[in-house]
């Protein structure tokens, strides 16, 4: 059923090998995801870090036929017609203020990433795959979630499962179901401010 060819990521450095493994198919097998991986999906979330420990993230998620039918709608045609096969799907919210004092919450954002790939790699150690898409309305987002704008940020929808086969993917997808590449090491750290020197190995 996975007729993925072999990952073609190469590290530059020593790394866990769950960083290169941790990749977003459009293939995905239908089967349900059992309840006990939801759930551990959002325990490895919930232990992120967060400033003021106020963890601003929020998981929304759909498993029936019917909820996943309404988190498709959001979504733009170009991601519909692949997450539609994925047994759950959910979308990433981010709380805008402190619960604490009621102040912006600058940091919101960054958190709830540290969320999100916690999930991602829980999900990968269960034999999933999470694939993260920002191409969604925001405006009917809100709206069928029931999120207020003003209180939260939609920031990413996910689809979740197992990995299905390359041919069940339109022709133009399929050619692109493979581990991406990404940034040589030099162009992504530098030392001492912007124009310091590049990391080196």
């Amino acid at each position: 059923m996975n007729d993925a060819a072999p990952n073609p990521r190469r590290a530059e450095a020593e790394v866990d090998p769950r960083f290169l493994d941790r990749w977003s198919p459009r293939a995905f097998l239908s089967d349900p995801v059992p309840e006990e991986s939801i759930r551990s999906l959002f325990e490895a979330a919930r232990w992120a870090p967060s400033a003021m420990n106020e963890q601003p993230w929020l998981f929304l998620y759909a498993v029936s036929e019917e909820e996943r039918a309404r988190f498709l709608e959001p979504l733009v045609e170009g991601n519909r017609v692949w997450a539609k096969r994925a047994p759950l799907l959910l979308y990433v919210l981010a709380r805008r203020t402190f619960e604490s004092s009621g102040k912006p919450n600058r940091t919101a954002l960054f958190d709830t990433g540290a969320a999100w790939i916690s999930l991602a790699l829980e999900a990968r150690r269960l034999g999933l795959y999470a694939h993260g898409m920002a191409g969604f309305d925001q405006e009917k987002a809100h709206r069928i979630l029931g999120a207020p704008e003003e209180a939260y940020e939609v920031i990413a929808a996910v689809a979740i499962g197992r990995k299905g086969a390359r041919s069940d993917l339109p022709e133009e997808l399929a050619a692109r179901e493979e581990p991406s590449g990404r940034k040589p090491l030099a162009s992504v750290a530098r030392r001492g401010g912007l124009n310091g020197p590049e990391i080196r190995g």
